[in-house]
């Protein structure tokens, strides 16, 4: 049974990434972006939650609350101003370069809006290439991406390239793209807004159960209650806090 919580805030790696377990920790989240104007728009004013291995949480919050800010600062895609992020032991704002890249791609797994996927490759491809970038040999890539793929109800599109598919169909294949590397952290931004209830909400629950199954974190930012009630938590992002 899924909760809304409110919390008020309080207040370098060079060649190695360490995995080590503790989950991922925010203290003090701030970032704020120079306006047209000139002057400085502040977006988060001072976020601190938690999140465990195993759990999933939705953030929910106005159009325009810093929610897709907040997951692009949790994995390391921007910088905060002030605060910080641990994840699995690892201070994000202290990886920089190659090291950050390869941290990337090997604990975090995105979900955007905007899915990100190469045209001109099926949806088998798409998702196989995932797995062989991270040198998993293409025969299991490619079984592996076949049963993601059939899991989120794609078995009759596998061989389409992704141009052909609906804007619903490409969010599943983008999903099945980010679980297919295991990652310690997923971060998924609006994943069910063009899919119908009933296929969102199984997307919802593949989600979620692959937190509670891999040990993996799943945050979600949502617009859509029946998604976030499906998760563990959900947490409430208002003038720039939870």
């Amino acid at each position: 049974m899924s909760k809304v919580e409110s919390q008020e805030s309080t207040g370098p790696l060079e060649t190695q990434v360490p995995t080590l377990a503790g989950g991922l920790e925010v203290f003090d989240l701030r970032k704020s972006f120079a306006s047209p104007q000139g002057d400085r728009i502040e977006v988060l004013r001072g976020v601190t939650l938690s999140v465990t291995p195993g759990e999933s949480v939705a953030i929910i919050g106005a159009s325009g609350s810093g929610k897709s800010t907040l997951l692009h600062l949790l994995g390391g895609l921007e910088t905060p101003d002030h605060g910080t992020i641990s994840l699995n032991g690892t201070d994000l704002n202290r990886l920089r370069g190659r090291t950050a890249s390869h941290f990337r791609q090997t604990q975090v797994g995105f979900v955007f809006q905007f899915h990100y996927l190469l045209n001109d490759l099926t949806a088998l491809e798409n998702v196989a290439l995932a797995l062989m970038i991270g040198r998993q040999p293409g025969g299991g890539a490619r079984h592996e991406a076949r049963q993601l793929l059939c899991r989120l109800g794609l078995e009759s599109r596998l061989e389409h390239p992704v141009s052909h598919l609906s804007g619903g169909e490409q969010q599943r294949v983008a999903v099945a793209r980010a679980l297919a590397r295991r990652p310690k952290l997923l971060l998924a931004d609006e994943p069910t807004g063009n899919l119908d209830a009933s296929i969102g909400e199984e997307l919802g629950k593949t989600l979620a159960d692959y937190a509670q199954k891999q040990g993996g974190m799943v945050v979600i930012a949502t617009h859509n209650d029946s998604l976030a009630r499906i998760c563990d938590r959900v947490l409430v992002l208002e003038n720039g806090k939870v």
